[in-house]
């Protein structure tokens, strides 16, 4: 381990230390991205790149149980592996600091630091100790997210996020989490992405665990939102110093012509990934224009419920990687219209930045309570090749470039962005998709655990180097 990360660095530095490497990436001089305070960083989950699923006491989770059975995920691929991070995380730290990255962003695995019982798991916590003090050495801004996705399956058998239960239960782990790691944490954040964890997880059955009813999506989500406004209180008791918030995926929904009927269906696509989440957040209460795209399926919501859900933010993490053509389905709701010739991802996904800027916009003049905002996922899955001994990942580069772009024009239009994470740090385990779509800047062999730095990250740190030498 210790020899491969040595020759990753070793190849790395010269092409960044002597200004060698062609730039397609520096932003021009009036961009905010050279601005000292922000935050230039990466990301990553704990079941897409911990491994170790069986070690030191971690119970299983809901991936666990949905990518061992066959049909769920491609080719079969689990995250029993992943990138070994469990056992590599020193290597990967010194990566990451060899970089320049100034802020990472990782998760913490509920299932390795609890047991049933609901105590404290001492290898799990020590695992997370040790990585965020280490982080913290090095000088690198730590925001930890508390919930990726990956929920202690004995949870989901008694219910998951359709049991009310669960956000209390989350509660618990945050007042654990957030005690025995107070002052190692720079940001909390309570969720990652519940639209995904609702609708994908209970709504449509794309990810763990696998239950396909809009009538449970609507629920699960008000629970994961309830555990969030739950675990609010307790963060900011336990750990006063850190910031608070919750990261939200958004999608920029376009209509297919300019009938108002597609039109319409717009508006709903963008009501149903956004405001979905948001309107609870920064305005107390659901959009009533969610139950005309899901009759009848309004959740179960008790007194004093969306008052906890709408606490005070001290930041809103944004996620976002693309845009969705869409037009009237002739009912009630909207279907998408691929578009031809546009740039896709790896993934399918059109690149669109405009749609970032657009969204960010938006939301400043939406939302009058709008909290500072941090990128907290931006990226690109592409099929990434080694060859002798380098990943030249150019359409990553021009992605990451523009969406930049993107954000230095939503910063100039007023909007308080204070930093941006690269999604991800390494290719790792993605969801239902496995192992074949690579999105990190650190390519990585799986047979091998061999981790190359790709062109990208070599030009991110280059721009981090110069930007250091400005100050």
């Amino acid at each position: 381990m210790a020899n491969d990360a040595s020759a990753v660095f070793d190849t790395l530095s010269p092409a960044v230390s002597n200004g060698s490497l062609a730039d397609p990436f520096t932003p021009p001089a009036d961009s905010s991205l050279w601005r000292k305070n922000f935050l230039l960083g990466a990301a990553t989950a704990s079941y897409q790149i911990e491994g170790a699923v069986n070690e030191d006491g971690r119970l299983p989770s809901i991936w666990d149980t949905f990518s061992a059975t066959p049909g769920n995920v491609l080719a079969g691929d689990t995250g029993a592996v992943a990138c070994d991070h469990y056992h590599r995380w020193e290597a990967d730290v010194e990566m990451l600091a060899s970089l320049g990255l100034e802020g990472y962003r990782l998760s913490i695995a509920w299932p390795r630091v609890m047991d049933a019982a609901g105590l404290p798991n001492r290898n799990g916590l020590d695992f997370y100790k040790r990585l965020l003090n280490r982080l913290k050495e090095k000088g690198i801004t730590t925001s930890v997210t508390l919930y990726h996705w990956d929920l202690p399956q004995h949870l989901e058998d008694r219910g998951g996020w359709l049991n009310r239960d669960t956000a209390y239960r989350f509660a618990d782990y945050a007042d654990l989490m957030s005690r025995e790691l107070a002052g190692t944490v720079d940001a909390w954040a309570t969720l990652n992405e519940p639209w995904c964890s609702a609708y994908l997880g209970y709504g449509n059955g794309h990810h763990a665990p696998g239950l396909a009813n809009d009538r449970f999506a609507t629920q699960a989500m008000h629970h994961l939102l309830l555990a969030h406004g739950l675990a609010i209180p307790v963060l900011r008791a336990n750990d006063p110093a850190s910031q608070k918030g919750i990261v939200a995926n958004i999608g920029r929904g376009t209509p297919n012509s300019d009938s108002a009927a597609d039109q319409r269906a717009a508006h709903l696509f963008e009501v149903q990934h956004n405001a979905w989440i948001l309107d609870p957040l920064l305005k107390g209460a659901y959009p009533q224009d969610l139950f005309e795209l899901w009759p009848g399926t309004e959740p179960l919501v008790l007194d004093g419920d969306m008052q906890t859900i709408s606490a005070p933010l001290d930041f809103l993490g944004i996620n976002y990687y693309f845009r969705t053509n869409v037009a009237s389905d002739g009912a009630h709701g909207f279907r998408d219209v691929p578009l031809e010739g546009v740039e896709r991802t790896q993934m399918g996904w059109e690149v669109y930045p405009d749609g970032l800027r657009d969204l960010l916009t938006g939301f400043k003049r939406t939302y009058h309570n709008l909290p500072p905002i941090y990128i907290t996922e931006n990226g690109m899955a592409s099929d990434d090749k080694v060859i002798d001994g380098h990943v030249d990942d150019t359409q990553r580069i021009s992605f990451l470039k523009r969406h930049l772009a993107a954000v230095d024009q939503a910063i100039k239009a007023g909007v308080d962005i204070r930093g941006y994470f690269l999604w991800s740090l390494m290719d790792n385990f993605e969801w239902a998709f496995g192992y074949e779509r690579r999105f990190g800047v650190v390519h990585i062999d799986y047979s091998t655990q061999k981790r190359t730095v790709k062109r990208s990250a070599e030009l991110v740190a280059k721009f981090l180097k110069e930007r250091k030498a400005r100050v």
